[in-house]
């Protein structure tokens, strides 16, 4: 096998075209540890088993999954999502994610944002890292969304990490996927597109604000800020029209 050059989409990991023969296939390192590893390529078996577009793994030669955090997988055609019609069938995927996952166990050292209401860590959440006031800030935005059953939930579901190939969407880097209530996965779709939300549409996209700043505090400072600027300014005016995300 042979790198052939580095891929976007890959905020926190390392991530490579790769070629062996005439195949192209995806070189991906994780950062995470052994077990939200496991956990996240379960996840991912699971769903290819029941026809959701994922990654497909290729296992090394003694059959592990993954060797020190490297995942080899076949590179999936597509692009990203184009016009309404493309993010409906989109959110027909994740849906399907969710009806397939209820009750899911909970991804090692992870916590949903229900859980962070009385917690201070879980994932890439640092709660007591933050200043109180923005804890406050954050907790009050994930409220209007708590409803309804946890489910395995991608937990970045932007156009950068989706390919539509005809009636196929595959849905790409599973790094942050978590266990949680189902309308995160729908908090950064575009704005003309209609998607599933207990709220309405500004809740839902004040919750994903919420959830960016705090998952990106201590990995990400100067891009948590900026949205925890948004998340005050949306406090601060409920009533304002969405900003986009």
């Amino acid at each position: 096998m042979r790198v052939v050059a580095p891929l976007t989409g890959g905020a926190r990991n390392e991530v490579f075209l790769a070629q062996r023969g005439r195949e192209r296939l995806v070189l991906r390192r994780s950062t995470r540890p052994p077990d939200s590893l496991e956990w996240e390529l379960d996840l991912l078996e699971h769903l290819g088993n029941n026809g959701i577009g994922v990654p497909q793994l290729i296992l090394a030669d003694d059959g592990r999954r993954h060797v020190d955090g490297w995942m080899v997988a076949k590179f999936a055609a597509g692009h990203q999502p184009r016009d309404v019609a493309d993010w409906r069938r989109v959110i027909d995927t994740a849906t399907a994610v969710h009806e397939l996952t209820p009750r899911w166990p909970q991804r090692p050292g992870f916590a949903s944002a229900r859980d962070l209401l009385t917690i201070q860590r879980g994932g890439d959440v640092d709660l007591g890292a933050m200043p109180p006031e923005a804890v406050r800030a954050v907790r009050q935005a994930w409220k209007p969304v708590l409803r309804g059953t946890e489910c395995a939930i991608h937990a970045d579901l932007g156009g950068g990490n989706v390919l539509v190939d005809g009636s196929t969407v595959t849905l790409l880097d599973w790094d942050e996927a978590r266990v949680d209530v189902p309308w995160f996965d729908f908090a950064y779709f575009p704005e003309n597109v209609e998607v599933p939300t207990p709220t309405g549409r500004p809740a839902l996209t004040t919750a994903g604000v919420a959830w960016e700043a705090a998952t990106c505090w201590v990995p990400e400072p100067d891009y948590a800020a900026r949205r925890l600027a948004e998340l005050l300014s949306r406090s601060a005016n409920p009533a304002s029209p969405d900003h986009p995300t």
